[in-house]
Formats: structure tokens, sequence, C-alpha cells
């Protein structure tokens, strides 16, 4: 039998899966053939920080895996990001080992590609209560409007009442501003339906923005203390928090502090708050929180948006007020908030991200922190530097893009391959405790709605006015369904979080923003897409091998995508065929006793699936 030189999936290769804790033994053993002649192996270690490549000699063990023997090293190594590969010199000349698909290696002579190694530090303040959950993510103005009058709302805002139609885009329609429609959902309308969220056993709420901001989506925040008018107020939020956690459902909210809006209490641009802020006075205590080029008109706008304000995260004033004992992120914690989903958390400098872990650890250690990297997140490069998000004392997760991003592709194209490696590679560089809150969406409020985007099999919807007519025909709704069930099954069984886009699970369509933001269809749900979600959220959320269950992946031909999720309690097989032909999978005796939980059933034979055909065993 052949073996490979190393493979950092096996333990007889590698002995701890994936990232290593600090301080923690790791074991390396590559196998060589005798007819390799080898002289001396060598482990080659490049710290990322240094740049260097370090030649450790391998020792040449008495142990032989037929005519194979191992060479080993251990390794103990202090937090940071590590990369390896192997060389070894023989009578027959140098050679390396190179890393190859899903970790595996193989002999070269060129100078080979390396294995990641991701060493973290576990603070141990990482929350349980998700893992295994599921998260439901709102657009505040769009979800659900309790009709009650609000107090205090700006008089420049336009009020949507015909709730069906689709969000403003264009500037002149509503002259004071893109993004000035308001369709009046709310806090209190999001209680009324705590128990609608429940029976998609729902586990978190995360609330896109809720301060006072002039647009609907928020993002321009104008006071972090304060409720927006329309949403409510800090009572209605408490109320919130309240009702939903004695349903078992925790709320996150998202922190946008990388900017503000010009139209803010801080920078008071258009001199809404009066004859202050930081654009008006120049000796204003909120001047030091923006970089002024030339003051007061050339400053730094958030990807040159004149209307969002960069702030200096470096400024202590703002840093204390962000993360201070009395600051905004223990602020909100206090009236019940679980934690927070930063915003562009890629563009926060790493020494803000330190502070706010501190802060909102120290508020409650099991609260959540998630970051929105659009990358992998273990060894992103952001601004010329290398970032340590995952690596202890920032994030305890990231929203999950990579799988998304090879979810959608899979379901359109077949490309299994391409999933299987995607998953391999997150699951090699991420922390464990990180891979088990992973917020792994196939949908939000940045990108096209997912029925959309597998009507299709390419993000190109055209210009906004374009994407504004358009709607998607009975026979490319009824195709983009059947991908839906498939990319949705793949996000509730992988290992993370599954976190459901509002509207999603009640079959709304849309292009990118602002299509994919309209009003949920409350009266009017694809009735059929509802049940499957809460079909597959109750089996999620019931089956502990779906809670940091071993993730164990088969070797399937193109087109079909198979894994096992296995605990000390339970196993799940989920197998999906996305080809165009029908195929055949054997599957272990224990499944083929079992009737599918979802899809087809094997009746005790071997499972044959059709095109676009799927199933779902627990055990």
């Amino acid at each position: 039998m052949n073996y490979y030189p190393f493979n950092s999936s096996l333990e007889t290769y590698k002995s701890v899966k994936g990232a290593l804790a600090a301080g923690k033994d790791l074991r390396l053993w590559l196998l060589l053939h005798s007819d390799a002649k080898c002289k001396q192996a060598f482990l080659i270690l490049k710290d990322d920080k240094t740049g260097c490549d370090n030649y450790i000699p391998l020792l040449a063990t008495d142990d032989y895996l037929e005519e194979y023997r191992f060479y080993e090293t251990t390794l103990n190594l202090g937090e940071g990001l590590y990369f390896y590969a192997f060389k070894y010199t023989s009578d027959f000349g140098d050679f390396f080992i190179t890393r190859e698909k899903e970790g595996r290696g193989i002999v070269c002579r060129e100078k080979p590609r390396f294995w990641q190694l991701t060493v973290y530090e576990d603070d141990k303040c990482t929350p349980d209560w998700l893992s295994g959950g599921i998260i439901y993510q709102i657009f505040p103005d769009r979800f659900n409007s309790s009709g009650e009058e609000k107090e205090n709302v700006p008089s420049d805002r336009y009020i949507v009442h015909d709730k069906s139609i689709s969000p403003a885009f264009r500037q002149d329609t509503y002259p004071n501003s893109l993004g000035n429609d308001y369709f009046c959902g709310d806090l209190k309308g999001i209680e009324k339906k705590l128990d609608y969220l429940k029976s998609l056993n729902v586990t978190c709420i995360y609330l896109n923005p809720i301060f006072e901001a002039h647009s609907n989506h928020r993002y321009n925040t104008a006071d972090y203390l304060n409720i927006d008018p329309l949403l409510g107020n800090k009572e209605d939020f408490k109320s919130l928090c309240n009702a939903a956690h004695k349903k078992g459902i925790r709320i996150i909210l998202d922190g946008v502090f990388s900017h503000t809006g010009d139209d803010s209490i801080y920078f008071n641009r258009n001199k809404r708050y009066g004859t202050g802020g930081a654009y008006n006075d120049y000796n204003s205590p909120y001047r030091e929180w923006f970089k002024f080029n030339s003051y007061p008109d050339d400053y730094s706008a958030w990807w040159g948006v004149k209307t969002l304000p960069e702030t200096d995260e470096n400024s202590p004033s703002f840093t204390d007020f962000i993360t201070g004992e009395n600051g905004v992120l223990k602020y909100w914690q206090s009236l019940g908030a679980d934690g927070w989903r930063l915003d562009v958390a890629d563009e926060l400098p790493d020494n803000f991200l330190d502070n706010i872990r501190k802060a909102v650890k120290s508020a409650n250690k099991k609260s959540y922190l998630l970051g929105e990297v659009w990358e992998d997140a273990s060894n992103k490069i952001s601004y010329g530097s290398r970032r340590r998000f995952l690596r202890g004392k920032q994030l305890d997760s990231v929203m999950n893009y990579p799988f998304a991003n090879a979810i959608i592709d899979f379901v359109r194209t077949g490309n299994s391959d391409a999933l299987k490696e995607t998953v391999f590679e997150i699951l090699e560089n991420y922390p464990e405790k990180s891979i088990r809150l992973m917020m792994n969406h196939i949908g939000t409020h940045d990108t096209a709605r997912i029925l959309t985007r597998l009507s299709e099999n390419n993000d190109d919807f055209g210009d906004r006015a374009k994407q504004s007519q358009m709607k998607l025909s009975e026979e490319k709704y009824k195709f983009a369904k059947k991908r839906l069930f498939e990319a949705v099954l793949l996000q509730f069984t992988l290992p993370g979080v599954p976190s459901i886009y509002y509207g999603d699970e009640a079959g709304m369509t849309g292009g990118f923003d602002p299509f994919c933001r309209g009003y949920f269809p409350w009266g009017n749900e694809d009735k059929e897409i509802t049940e499957f979600y809460k079909k597959l959220g109750k089996l999620r959320t019931s089956c502990k091998a779906f809670c940091g269950g071993e993730y164990v992946p088969w070797q399937l031909p193109q087109g079909v995508f198979g894994f096992e999720r296995k605990s000390k309690s339970a196993k799940a097989l989920t197998v999906i065929n996305c080809s165009e032909n029908e195929m055949s999978v054997d599957v272990p005796e224990e499944y083929k006793k079992s009737k599918s939980h979802l899809g087809k059933s094997l009746n005790g034979k071997t499972l044959t699936l059709k095109p676009h055909e799927f199933t779902l065993i627990i055990l």
C-alpha cells in the first residue's frame, strides 16, 4: 500500500488536529519509504513574525508502517502564526514535501507549499450557549412593526405605508438622502414575533444597528447611547431582551465603531445637534475622534464616503467612550445585550480590538464577540499587517463568508472539490472554540437574497435600476427553491452555527443592497420553505452531533458532497448530489437501517441520489 509522506488531517502524522493551543506539545511525523534512501529529514518551520525558515532535524524512529519509516519531532510554541513543510536529503539528492489538497503531502523537487499552523491563547471566555444553536439576523426597519406611535421622530424621514413595495434606490425619489425610506419595523414588533422565532428553533438574534442614526440601515451612527426613535426606546430594548431570555433566546448588537455619521452628535456637519461637534467646533471634545487633514472639510471618510467620517480608534477618549468602564459596550450589556457583532472588524486596530474584548468579557465573560471578516480570518492581512483575530484576546469567531461562497458555488456548479477544500482549510486554520461559533450564513444585508443568487449562475444582476425591476419567474423561483434546500442543509449541518437572514425562510427574493432589505412578507410566506427551516432547525438543535461534534468528510465523486458529524452520543450523515447524474453512495450498515430524517431514504439499500437529491440521517 502507498502512504502519503504527510497528512495534516490524520493523527498518524499530527498529534493535534487543526489549530494548537499555546504551550501545548505538538508531535509531527514524516513517513518515508525505505526506497527513498533518506539520510536526514527536516521540518522547515517559518515564524510569521520573523519570516525566517528554521530547519529542525527530525529523529529517525524505530517505528515502521510496512516499508515506511517514521521521522518525528515535538514542538511547543507560543501564540502566533506559523507555516511548515519538510525536506529530506538522500542518495538521490534533496527533496521537499509540499502541501496538496486537504492537507496531504507529496514529494517534490521545487520549493514547497507550506501548511499553516495557528497557535492561539485560550482565555476560556468563549460562550457555550451558542454552540449547537441557530442565529437569526434582523434588519430592524424591515422585520415587523408594532404599529405603535413613536416620539421624537425626525420630520425629514419618508415613512412607507405600503410594506409590499421594494426599497427605494434613487436619490431623486426621496431627495433628502438615499436610505431615507422607513418601513417602521421596531423593537416591540420583534418582541411580538418571538414565538415565531422560537418555532424556527432560533437561539440568538443578531440585530443590525439599532442606535439613533439618520438612514434606515443605521450604519451611520448619530448617538451610540440612544435607540433610534423609530425603533422605540431603552425600555423597549430591555423588554425585548427580557422576553427573549425567557424563551432561551439571546440578543447581540451591531457595533459600528470604524466610523460615525456626519449627521451625528459627534461630527454634526449638518448642525442637527446645535452648533457643536467636531466639524463645527475646533475645540470640541469630539474633534480628536476624527482624522482631519485640513480642518474642517478635508477629513478621512470610510471608503471615501463623506457622510461616514472615519473615527480614530487610537484616540484615548474615543477608546474610553466605547470600551471604558462607563462605555458604550458595557452600557448596552447592562441593559440586556448578550454580545456584539463588530462591523468591518478587519478595519479596527488590534489595540482597539483588544480593549473591546476586555470590556465585553469583563461585563460578562460568556458574551459573544463576533467579527465581520470576509476572508480566512486566521491569516488575513489588512492595512499592511497580519491580523490575530482568532489567536486569543480578540474575537470569539467571525462571519463565515468562505463557507457561504463555497456552499453557493457547489449548489450552483457541483464543484464539490472546492467546497471540501474550503471546509478543510477553515477547520485546519481556526481554533476549535472559534469553529463551534462561526456564523454560517448564506446571505446577509450585504449580499443579494439567497434565492435570487441561486436562480442564476453568476452574481451580475446589473445596475440598481435593472435590479429594481428584477422579479423571478415562476420557473426560476422553483429552480432556485430546490437549490435552496441543498444550501440550507449544508449550512445547518456543517461545523459552526447557521444564521438565517430574516425572510429567507419565507421565500424573500431581491438583488444587492437595498433590494435584499425588503419588508418581511407576513401572511404571504412560502410555507414549504418555512416548514423546511423549522424541521431542519428542530433536527439540528436536538442532535448533539451538531454541538461541536467531529466533522468527518467522505471521499466521493465530483458533484457529490458527503460527511458525518460525530459526538459521543450521536451521529449524523449528510449527502448531497449536485451533479447532473444519478449517483450511488455506499454507506455504513448503521445508516442503512435508519430512515432519512430529510430527503431520500435508503430502505436498507445503497444510497442512490438523483441530481439535486439529498439525505440527512441522524442516529
